[in-house]
């Protein structure tokens, strides 16, 4: 019997198949085969279709299936993790009003920043342990404000991975933890943050029907078994977003576990009791997929727009075919790069900076010198020191980290980014074999109270090797001479 996973991302749409007993991966497939287009129609915008992630969401389960060979009717249990803070608005017949608005789009910042003033900074701690900023609260209250013909046709707004459940099962619904990453939580009241529908005059009407992240939260219909191939009636058991599935995926589950990813953006979640909120402004506390009303686990979540996208761009322009290519220059240039430095951060605004757009930066270029090994290693260095700016955010809020869990793709493939950020946090960097597909597939098959049973099939199955900290006085030191210059910018924008 098989339980099978999603991980619907901005760049692509990954699948997993997975023993549902034991966890054992038995395939795991990507759609497509490139990345995702992201449609930007103005600065610091970022939308994408999604009947799109529908579409690669099919195609790879039915993959999955053709390639194993397994029978539809032996996979059991469904588990969807997807971007963050996403808006998807729907009809009454169900349909999108219009292309959802991503994670990455920034065009709703002021607009956060206006609630947060006016609800009051004592408030937004006490009950939604964030501001509002850029999220899908925010997101909404743009369409209400720039398109209001549009907002008069919604029937329920969502998230992604509540819109693939809903192409699944005919079912709108949410969770918690969802709801938390939209600023959408009432983590006092323990309800939708009535206070935040208010101050933008949302109706409570469109608001989803909320259900646990792990529980039977519906099952697949004509439609949906038909377009995946998938069973009518497998079930549908898990959904979180991508972030807190990832930390589920990588087994950080008690305090000083921390999970980082580095794609095209770069994120830092690790799990904590505790409510201590000093920096509401520059992170996010969430209520993790492990958080209920007897059980309030958060994740606190950093998150760094430009990351992986900055080495993307960077392997477009200097045309080198592979990224294993540009890892491997960057090997032969020295710690601190010859005083070469970029600053990442093209993607939008930063929420780090208090939402300031510094745009993609390089100092210090010296025609006789730098190479493009030297643009990639300072590159990797640039994204790591941002990391370790982050984390350092992290640290003040009261977040522990004895140890950092991450997956072995992306960012973390390369051994100059991985022992960077190592030898700058000063703790070992933990690389398992998984994805956030994996994840999901195998928390499809547990329920809250058996969570803790996931770690050791993790740790047995997927662990790949531990870097630790060497030499690090001479990161510090290059890590101290780009921060300097970081806050030089900063002050001039």
């Amino acid at each position: 019997m098989y339980s099978i996973g999603f991980d619907i991302g901005s760049s692509s749409v990954k699948a997993a198949l997975v023993e549902k007993d034991t966890g054992k991966v038995i395939s795991v497939v990507k759609k497509p085969d490139d990345e995702m287009t992201i449609k930007s129609l103005n600065n610091g915008w970022a939308e994408q279709d999604p009947f799109l992630w529908w579409e690669y969401v099919c195609q790879s389960s039915k993959e999955l299936i053709k390639k194993t060979g397994a029978n539809p009717n032996d996979i059991l249990t469904i588990g969807i993790a997807y971007q963050m803070h996403g808006l998807v608005i729907v009809d009454e017949n169900l349909k999108p009003l219009r292309d959802s608005i991503i994670w990455c789009d920034s065009r709703a910042v002021e607009i956060g920043e206006k609630a947060f003033n006016e609800l009051g900074e004592s408030h937004c701690k006490e009950y939604l342990y964030n501001s509002p900023a850029n999220f899908t609260a925010s997101k909404l209250k743009w369409v209400m404000e720039n398109e209001p013909e549009i907002y008069k046709k919604i029937y329920k707004f969502m998230l992604p991975g509540d819109f693939i459940a809903l192409m699944f099962s005919g079912t709108i619904q949410s969770t918690p933890s969802g709801l938390s990453e939209g600023i959408l939580w009432d983590f006092k009241n323990k309800s939708i943050a009535n206070s935040v529908l208010e101050k933008y005059k949302i109706s409570n009407k469109l608001v989803p029907e909320i259900v646990p992240t792990f529980s039977v939260q519906a099952l697949v219909n004509q439609n949906g078994a038909e377009s995946s191939g998938l069973a009518v009636g497998t079930k549908i058991t898990y959904r979180a977003g991508d972030q807190p599935n990832n930390a589920l995926a990588l087994a950080v589950l008690n305090p000083g576990q921390v999970a980082a990813t580095g794609g095209t953006s770069g994120v830092v979640y690790g799990v904590t009791k505790s409510k201590n909120i000093k920096e509401m402004t520059r992170i996010n506390s969430f209520a993790h997929v492990t958080y209920n009303n007897n059980n309030q686990i958060l994740g606190k979540l950093l998150n760094i727009n430009g990351a992986g996208i900055q080495y993307s761009w960077l392997k477009k322009i200097l045309r080198i075919d592979s990224y294993e290519l540009m890892n491997e220059m960057s090997e032969e240039i020295p710690i601190g790069c010859d005083n070469l430095q970029v600053f990442p951060f093209g993607n939008g605004s930063e929420r780090i900076f208090e939402n300031k757009i510094l745009d993609s930066n390089f100092k210090n270029i010296n025609f006789n010198i730098h190479s493009p090994g030297h643009m990639c290693r300072a590159t990797l260095e640039g994204i790591a020191f941002s990391f370790n700016y982050g984390i350092d955010i992290l640290k003040n809020d009261g977040l522990e980290i004895n140890v950092l869990k991450v997956g072995n793709d992306n960012l973390f493939k390369s051994k100059v980014f991985t022992k960077t950020l190592a030898c700058l946090i000063d703790s070992p960097i933990e690389r398992y074999n998984t994805t956030g597909a994996v994840g999901s597939a195998r928390a499809s098959s547990v329920d809250e109270n058996s969570i803790n049973d996931l770690s050791d099939k993790i740790s047995n199955q997927d662990f790949v090797d531990s870097t630790i900290s060497e030499n690090r006085d001479l990161y510090l030191k290059a890590y101290i001479n780009w921060k300097n210059n970081l806050e030089i910018l900063i002050k001039n924008k």
